[in-house]
């Protein structure tokens, strides 16, 4: 399995010269088979989807899109991806399913006038709007498996996403002071555990607020699962390089530990 991380900040958009080297782009992993020319999972769709365009071979998008949950930095880059918005595109949109709604009527909460100036169907392709419940979701080439995790604001989801070279566990919103045993079941022996880490350790208050998690939960989480790499993701769109920088010199974990940056690819399994 090869990831592209196209966006790693949360909350809004880090535009400017003190957030060049981590990026400033909001959430978006992209996920391609190891022997594969292009990906065909999107894990959320926040402005970094807009880079993914130009590393796709052909002029339009294949595969599936899996949205954690509805907040605006994990959905609005969606209409801006250029090369998913063709005639020739053929889209599966996968979103939590809440307030009995189908998945086209919870993305046009976000994506309809006057807010914005197309309804979903405005989308040029054939796109599937998907609300789902936790489970197995049903996606050509991987086993992906959506779960619930606590956050404020609206059901949201992480995903686990399996492959023969290996696994990877998406959660990058997440109360992680809140880890039922349940969780901890869905996460066991996770090659990569990519986690939300937009709060230190002394912002534990903050993070509590917001329904976030630390660094420090990151890597706590990832000892108690067995991950063999967490990568923490979803970075506050005030820390800035130099912040970054000093944070992961001080980053210490038993696994792995990378710290996700902009333009960053990393491969799971046999040859990663």
């Amino acid at each position: 399995m090869r990831l592209l991380f196209l966006g790693v900040r949360g909350s809004t958009p880090a535009p400017g010269a003190e957030f060049v080297h981590y990026g400033g782009h909001t959430s978006c992993v992209a996920v391609a088979h190891d022997d594969a020319d292009a990906p065909t999972i999107v894990l959320d769709a926040g402005t970094g989807i807009r880079m993914l365009s130009d590393r796709l071979p052909s002029r339009d998008f294949t595969g599936a899109i899996l949205i954690t949950h509805m907040h605006w930095d994990h959905v609005q880059g969606l209409p801006f991806f250029a090369k998913g918005d063709q005639p020739t595109s053929d889209v599966d949109l996968f979103l939590p399913a809440q307030d009995g709604l189908g998945g086209r009527d919870l993305l046009a909460r976000f994506l309809s006038p006057p807010g914005f100036p197309i309804l979903p169907e405005g989308l040029q392709g054939q796109w599937r709007f998907r609300a789902t419940g936790a489970g197995a979701v049903p996606v050509d080439g991987f086993e992906v498996s959506a779960f619930d995790v606590e956050h404020k604001g609206g059901r949201t989801f992480g995903y686990r996403i399996t492959d023969d070279s290996g696994s990877i566990a998406y959660v990058p919103d997440h109360a992680a002071v809140s880890r039922p045993a349940s969780l901890a079941a869905l996460l066991r022996d996770v090659d990569l555990l990519i986690h939300d880490s937009q709060f230190f350790r002394g912002e534990r208050e903050v993070a509590a607020r917001f329904g976030h998690a630390t660094v420090s939960d990151s890597i706590e989480l990832g000892v108690e699962v067995g991950a063999r790499h967490v990568v923490l993701f979803h970075h506050a769109p005030t820390r800035t390089d130099s912040q970054m920088r000093t944070m992961e010199r001080g980053v210490r974990g038993p696994m792995k530990v990378t710290v996700a940056r902009e333009g960053m690819t990393l491969s799971v399994g046999t040859r990663g």
